[in-house]
């Protein structure tokens, strides 16, 4: 039961997210594509990974990232940025333009805090609230140990 409650949360987060997503940008010259969309937001989720830890995370050649890279540049999502301690090195980040699409769950999220702090007592927020944080922790744990840091 504990697994099937935390899919259907989990999927109703990137579902609402992906829905708002579509609806926002649409399907125009410039739009993002579905992988297009996964990328920028791994780049986003990695905190400003250079171009080989981005494609180590996704399992890509340096070529292959290279190239989903430059389309996202293209398309205004992502900004290479020269690193300061070595040169040869470029850091992924992305724009206000993802950021601005990227925020389409907050008035979900701020729906759903305002209908929880409706609905439980103080006592149970703050259980509740402990839990989570629990749960991040658990989460970047298993992220490290299977698919690579997700900060």
């Amino acid at each position: 039961m504990l697994e099937k409650n935390f899919e259907s949360l989990y999927l109703m987060f990137r579902s609402n997210y992906y829905k708002r997503f579509i609806e926002e940008i649409g399907v125009k010259e410039g739009s993002l594509s579905a992988t297009e969309s996964y990328c920028v937001e791994i780049i986003y989720l990695l905190d400003k990974p250079t171009v080989s830890d981005f494609a180590q995370f996704l399992n890509l050649s340096v070529p292959n990232a290279n190239y989903k890279i430059n389309s996202l540049v293209k398309k205004g999502y992502v900004v290479r940025e020269q690193s300061k301690k070595d040169l040869r090195e470029q850091h992924l980040s992305v724009t206000d333009k993802f950021l601005d699409y990227y925020g389409l769950n907050d008035a979900l999220i701020a729906h759903l805090m305002k209908r929880i702090r409706e609905t439980f007592s103080p006592e149970d927020l703050e259980v509740v609230e402990g839990m989570i944080g629990r749960i991040v922790v658990l989460m970047r744990e298993g992220a490290d140990q299977v698919e690579g840091k997700i900060n």
